[in-house]
């Protein structure tokens, strides 16, 4: 493979066959490659980066258009694509770089700019991704994933009717565009539409790399009819920890028309499912699924039960901890916090491979405020390594009492919690765990906040005891922290110095 002088390689030397330096000019060089390499070896290679870009496999992909680029620097193609790739590992900067010199080289391809709307939206520069999203359109107003995109960025931008304009835009062209029709679940149930959100919900589990909910079945997807008592009605923890305790609550709803309730979940969601009335078996493997007559995703219950905002089963609380463990944890903190003080709870991240992670999830140090409030011991309970890590460092002010590395499962989460005087935490199931518990919850929410949280409240129907708290601007935590510790000074009766 000849030497094509990457990025790497600053001094403008290059090794001839012998080893000796080659003193030639760098463009000299270039124009030599660019003889070696025919056009019909750029797309061979090309084909084969996209290959392995599409696989996940982007090392490979990056070595190769690396070779392309140096001798042929304007084929906005490979440009594009080393911007996927770059994005992909983490390197977004770089990315809009190589996609942004793509679209000047060849400014009407609308691909450039659908990518560039997308990774713009991803970084916070919403501005910019909304003229980019727009040119795409201009140029190619029958590409429907520039609609979508579009369309998910005004979600974002907390522009709820824009985005629904811009997925139906989208719907006409590609009517089973699944993420279009999430987009407007999204923005319908954000609005308190539940009457539209929910059937489009529906659309969920058809999402780009979602599992296949269960393995193939002739059984049908229930319908809400009730059922004899001997037959089973296999239920399906469909979505992450906190939708599963948030839909947790339709598991009674649904018992009272199917005596007979199976559910299959992870088993670190077996505290949040089996005390919910019932419930029957529980199991992790499809291999130890009983016979049943008909299957439902949780996520589907409140569609099922035409679930409307003022009809939210709240029956709070509907989680509750284990006695032994309550004691046990209440004994661990009160000989870790110190006497008489009042305890918060803390949580600053969520799942770090969430798609939304960047835009909910805060660090230790945006909670420094909090270690103001005379008479308050901080307790993190950040379980993720190595965010519960964070913990240690030093970054939130003593007194930080860190359980979360000694925090085994929900069971654990949920006993702690009982010992608490309050809870504040970015979204995130711990959130749902406390909400369904009904402890006091104080939920830190990013300016485009989750569809569950509705617009502009300060309380959930979801959760009577949360109050949520949310940005003024996007990834600005600093008010939120703010007005959290002014509200608890308040609260509590509170000197700060």
């Amino acid at each position: 493979m000849p030497d094509c002088g990457g990025p790497g390689n600053q001094t403008g030397l290059r090794m001839r066959r012998d080893n000796r330096p080659d003193r030639r000019p760098a463009q000299q060089t270039v124009r030599s490659e660019r003889l070696k390499l025919r056009d019909t070896d750029f797309a061979r290679l090309l084909q084969q980066a996209a290959i392995h870009e599409h696989a996940g496999r982007l090392g490979e992909a990056e070595a190769l258009l690396n070779r392309i680029l140096p001798p042929a620097p304007d084929l906005a193609q490979a440009l594009n694509l080393l911007g996927l790739v770059l994005f992909r590992t983490g390197r977004p900067a770089e990315a809009i770089e190589r996609i942004e010199g793509a679209a000047r080289l060849t400014p009407e391809v609308a691909l450039f700019h659908c990518n560039l709307c997308e990774i713009y939206r991803r970084v916070g520069r919403f501005d910019e991704a909304l003229a980019a999203g727009r040119r795409a359109v201009e140029i190619d107003p029958n590409n429907a994933h520039a609609h979508h995109n579009l369309s998910v960025l005004h979600n974002h931008r907390c522009e709820p009717d824009a985005a629904v304009r811009c997925a139906e835009q989208a719907l006409a062209i590609a009517p089973d565009m699944a993420g279009a029709h999430f987009e407007i679940a999204a923005a319908c149930l954000s609005q308190g539409d539940f009457a539209r959100g929910w059937e489009e919900y529906e659309w969920c589990s058809k999402l780009p790399g979602a599992p296949a909910l269960m393995p193939s079945t002739d059984r049908p997807q229930w319908d809400g009819r009730p059922f004899d008592q001997s037959e089973t009605l296999l239920l399906i923890a469909d979505q992450g920890h906190g939708d599963t305790i948030q839909f947790s609550r339709y598991i009674p709803w649904a018992a009272a028309r199917c005596p007979a309730i199976a559910v299959a979940c992870a088993r670190d969601q077996r505290p949040v499912i089996a005390g919910q009335p019932g419930v029957g078996l529980l199991f992790d493997h499809w291999d130890h699924k009983p016979d049943f007559v008909a299957w439902c995703a949780l996520s589907s219950l409140p569609r099922l039960a035409g679930t409307r905002v003022e009809t939210i089963p709240a029956a709070i609380p509907y989680l509750s901890a284990d006695p032994a463990r309550v004691s046990s944890w209440a004994g661990r903190l009160a000989a870790l916090a110190p006497h008489g003080y009042r305890r918060i709870g803390l949580v600053w991240a969520g799942r770090a491979t969430h798609v939304n992670d960047l835009n909910r999830s805060a660090t230790p140090v945006a909670f420094a405020p909090l270690a103001e409030l005379p008479g308050v011991a901080l307790v993190a309970l950040q379980k993720d390594s190595p965010r519960a890590e964070a913990g240690r460092s030093g970054e939130v002010a003593p007194p930080l009492i860190n359980l979360g590395p000694e925090i085994g499962d929900w069971g654990d989460t949920m006993a702690i919690l009982e010992s608490l005087d309050l809870i504040v935490t970015v979204d995130t199931a711990v959130a749902h765990l406390a909400g369904a518990m009904g402890k006091p919850v104080w939920i830190m929410l990013p300016y485009a906040a989750d569809w569950r949280w509705l617009r502009e409240r300060s309380d959930s129907p979801w959760y009577p005891t949360a109050r949520l708290f949310r940005q003024s601007a996007s990834r600005d935590w600093t008010p939120v922290i703010a007005a959290i510790r002014d509200e608890i000074a308040v609260e509590w009766h509170l000197r700060i110095v």
